[in-house]
């Protein structure tokens, strides 16, 4: 068994903070049940004095020079590196994953503050003469203004890094909303902002205000609150759908700007050339990495009738070979769910499958003991209308049915209303080509499981939400254009 402690910075800071407050909540170890640490629970009234001192840093850090302001964010990548194991082991105590699966998080979720020190000199504009001759068209980018960014429990850090990395880089200041789960790694995070803004205080002024973490248990009334206040101007999530829309429907009155990266129930499409080994490592990639409490995590595999019983036999023995654990002790390779809720949707989501004609190859109960788990489960044979198949699962639960032809399992894969994530195997060109022409999400990946990357567009189509984060594309979520016209 490793060492279950959090950092010793990280507790010491929070002491201090919970001394001067008066509502507090606990933040919990999901595999154990244990209390972690003690938050300040942060009220609709810090957020808006938060907002306050995020417009007044906007007005400092707008005028920093993009090339400064990459060489802070540079900063804060490097000194994330540095302390790299604080913020696995925060990330796996507070969320439950395994200590590998952190650590592979920090390297990940760290790429956004790398990638967008690079955009931040490379905010494009335009100078044309105007087609009609009587002048010159100048466009130009800005920030938005000040950032409400709304993060989830399940990647504590990446979630949030590709939100506040372009933000930063856009010249747009952040009040950041964590998932009340999983507050710690966030809390870290702000205080490496403030270390790497202190390093240039004397360069440029106060600017405490440029990003500030709001743990809170009040998420509904800080959202409203501060939606309804006209100095903020982008709200950004990462969450469920049903959520997604309420926020866009609050983000109305004041017309903010909004991007939405909500749920998925991504198709995984195997076509009969498929390479079965190709597509069993892809398949536990894109299955199994969060525990499948990811929202591109595959969630229906559509494969072809003359491969399927290989397939389901060798994905049943790669899934019956995981090992469930807290997620710091050695050779985990499956932590817990976040909470009982959350275990108990997916043991429900099973059993009525089950009960709907589904067979377990593998898995399918849940364990004795403390914690949230849930095993690795294999179900095939599952009727087209369980819900098992309509729903995101976000849990370790693969579903196999099967197709006669190509053009039926992409059609059975675009049945549905989500739309960020798909992934297709092929081994031929013209197949690899269809799937990839042909499947409806706004991230498509052929003949890979793992295809998130800090220089590509993260985000979905149809219920799936708006916007991107990651890429070129990413920074422009947080500009505006200006345009000039020249005489």
């Amino acid at each position: 068994m490793t060492n279950r402690t959090l950092p010793s910075d990280l507790t010491d800071l929070l002491a201090a903070q919970v001394g001067e407050v008066d509502s507090t909540f606990d933040v919990e170890d999901p595999a154990t049940g244990e209390v972690l640490v003690t938050v300040p629970d942060r009220s609709a009234a810090d957020a808006l004095d938060a907002l306050g001192r995020a417009v007044d840093a906007q007005k400092i850090w707008e005028k920093v020079p993009p090339q400064r302001r990459a060489d802070v964010i540079t900063r804060v990548f490097e000194i994330i590196n540095e302390r790299s194991e604080d913020f696995a082991t925060a990330m796996t105590l507070e969320m439950g994953k395994p200590l590998a699966e952190a650590r592979g998080e920090v390297t990940y979720g760290n790429s956004y503050f790398r990638w967008f020190a690079g955009e931040a000199v490379r905010i494009p504009g335009r100078f044309t003469q105007a087609p009609a001759g009587n002048g010159h068209i100048l466009v130009s980018k800005h920030p938005v203004g000040p950032v409400l960014a709304i993060t989830p429990w399940n990647f504590p850090l990446a979630m949030a890094t590709r939100k506040i990395a372009p933000a930063l880089a856009a010249g747009c200041p952040v009040v950041v909303k964590p998932a009340k789960e999983t507050p710690l790694t966030m809390i870290l995070v702000g205080e490496v902002i403030r270390q790497a803004l202190d390093e240039i205080s004397d360069e440029f002024g106060d600017l405490s205000g440029l990003v500030t973490i709001v743990p809170s248990t009040h998420s509904g009334a800080i959202s409203e609150t501060l939606m309804a206040d006209d100095r903020l101007r982008k709200v950004t999530f990462t969450g469920s759908t049903p959520v997604g829309a309420t926020l866009v429907r609050q983000s109305a009155d004041q017309l903010l700007r909004t991007s939405m990266e909500l749920g998925g129930n991504a198709p995984f499409v195997i076509a009969a050339d498929a390479d079965l080994d190709l597509a069993l490592s892809g398949a536990m990639a894109a299955k199994m990495r969060n525990g499948g409490e990811a929202c591109i995590a595959a969630n229906r595999f559509l494969v072809d009738a003359s491969v399927a019983e290989e397939f389901t036999e060798r994905l049943t023995e790669s899934m019956s070979q995981v090992t469930m654990g807290h997620g710091m002790d050695e050779g985990t390779t499956l932590g817990p769910m976040i909470t009982a809720k959350q275990r108990d949707g997916i043991a429900d989501l099973v059993s009525e499958a089950v009960d709907a004609g589904a067979t377990v190859t593998t898995g399918g109960e849940v364990p004795d003991g403390p914690g949230h788990f849930y095993p690795a489960t294999v179900l095939k044979d599952v009727p087209k209308d369980a819900r098992i198949l309509r729903e995101e699962i976000f849990g370790p639960v693969a579903t196999v049915t099967t197709f006669g032809t190509l053009e039926e399992g992409v059609a059975m894969a675009n049945d549905t209303e989500f739309g960020l994530a798909a992934y297709g195997f092929a081994s031929s060109l013209e197949n690899a080509q269809y799937l990839a022409a042909n499947l409806e999400a706004g991230m498509v990946g052929i003949n890979r499981g793992a295809i998130s990357d800090a220089a590509a567009p993260f985000g979905g189509v149809k219920q799936s939400g708006f916007g991107r984060e990651g890429g070129s594309e990413g920074i422009e979520e947080y500009l505006e254009a200006r345009y000039i016209a020249l005489n």
